[in-house]
């Protein structure tokens, strides 16, 4: 008789990887980065555990999107007060804030709840191609077919 393994939270060994954004589209490399920090790439796979492996984004300044997403997408942020609706477009976030673009397009394609919040401290993202993980000796992770 076989029996249905269910991975339990003890049971979990996160691995760390690193993902090199230069020239990736970044909807596409989203969700590849979301669906390693879930954990669906693992056999061990349980929707309600956090059993999903550390990435670590580099170049997230040179990450590229198609068509006119540059001008025309926009992020929204309100400040609480009335009339306090605030606007950018992706050209100015990339601008100010690279590593936001990547953040804020991975969160989207987490779980809304307890789960999402505590998958997404597991990213960490770097405008340029410095980090400060090497001790944690994370391995390159192939998204898309290309080597990153």
């Amino acid at each position: 008789m076989q029996r249905t393994v269910m991975t339990r939270r003890e049971d979990v060994v996160p691995r760390w990887h690193i993902v090199d954004a230069e020239g990736m589209v970044l909807g596409r490399l989203a969700a590849e980065v979301a669906h390693v920090l879930r954990g669906k790439h693992l056999p061990t796979y349980t929707p309600y555990i956090d059993n999903g492996d550390y990435v670590i984004v580099v170049n997230a300044e040179k990450v590229r999107v198609t068509g006119n997403k540059f001008e025309d997408k926009k992020y929204y942020h309100y400040t609480g007060y009335p009339g306090g609706l605030r606007e950018a477009s992706l050209r100015q976030v990339q601008e100010k804030h690279p590593e936001r673009v990547i953040e804020r397009a991975v969160r989207g394609m987490l779980p809304h709840n307890r789960l999402g919040r505590q998958l997404i401290r597991k990213l960490k993202v770097y405008a340029g191609p410095e980090h400060p993980h090497a001790a944690q000796q994370p391995q390159e992770l192939r998204l898309g077919g290309k080597s990153s």
